[in-house]
């Protein structure tokens, strides 16, 4: 869901910005390949980045992380 005015992130937005060497073999590769399949399995569970890196890649790029507001039970 896009908020008005604001723009999505783009899968893998993070990884090519910041040069992933993961991400440039995976550019090389024909999505849905078996070899592309068995590198995403890198990304998927030994990604090289971490979440830190990728929480603070957000917020200098200007994203932002929202949810809805919970109700408040009477």
């Amino acid at each position: 869901m896009t908020l008005p005015g604001f723009v999505d992130y783009k899968r893998r937005e993070f990884c090519n910005d910041v040069e992933c060497p993961i991400q440039k073999l995976l550019n090389e590769q024909e999505e849905g390949s078996d070899q592309y399949e068995k590198m995403r399995q890198i990304c998927k569970k030994n990604c090289i980045f971490t979440t830190y890196q990728f929480h603070h890649w957000l917020i200098e790029k200007g994203y932002l992380v929202v949810r809805p507001e919970k109700e408040k039970s009477n």
